[in-house]
């Protein structure tokens, strides 16, 4: 039996900082379960990286170990932290052209057994590359809150199939 590759869920509407990107996942888990999932290093390592610091100072370094072992630490300033219902960073991401900015959110709410987590980042230039690649995160934070391998979710099924998608999107934002 083929498992249908994923439909691209993000949307662009208008936050607090400009042209945000929105992708939401419902989980049938408690919120302080979905909040400790993204929020605590060994649960968080799970299905995209760790952090390293102390939380209480506002910044931590951030290590996307999805990536592999060997990542440099980007630095992570904590912006709003309530738990167990919002949380907002600034992440610097070092990249061959520079350091660049990525401001994200998450806001988890609970109706019934039903966890609903909406992700928000400002819009960046590559919406192509970044979009697919939180929907692709996120999948990998389903299976792992499901109980199954994050390393069962497949990157090429994201990237580049959903690029087109995105990049539509960022055309019609502007």
């Amino acid at each position: 039996m083929t498992v249908p590759p994923p439909t691209p869920t993000g949307t662009v509407a208008n936050g607090r900082h400009g042209s945000e990107i929105y992708i939401t996942r419902s989980f049938q888990a408690a919120v302080e379960d979905v909040w400790a999932a993204v929020t605590e290093s060994p649960r968080l390592e799970r299905w995209i990286g760790r952090w390293e610091g102390d939380p209480a100072s506002g910044q931590v370094q951030f290590f996307m170990t999805a990536e592999g072992e060997d990542v440099p630490a980007e630095k992570v300033d904590i912006i709003e932290c309530a738990p167990p219902h919002r949380l907002a960073l600034d992440l610097r991401s070092n990249t061959p052209d520079g350091v660049q900015l990525w401001q994200l959110r998450l806001e988890l709410s609970q109706d019934g057994d039903v966890t609903t987590l909406l992700f928000a980042q400002v819009l960046v230039e590559d919406l192509a590359s970044v979009g697919p690649g939180w929907e692709y995160y996120l999948d990998r934070l389903t299976a792992a809150l499901d109980g199954r391998d994050p390393g069962s979710v497949a990157w090429d099924d994201y990237f580049p199939a959903m690029s087109g998608y995105y990049a539509n999107l960022a055309k019609a934002s502007r």
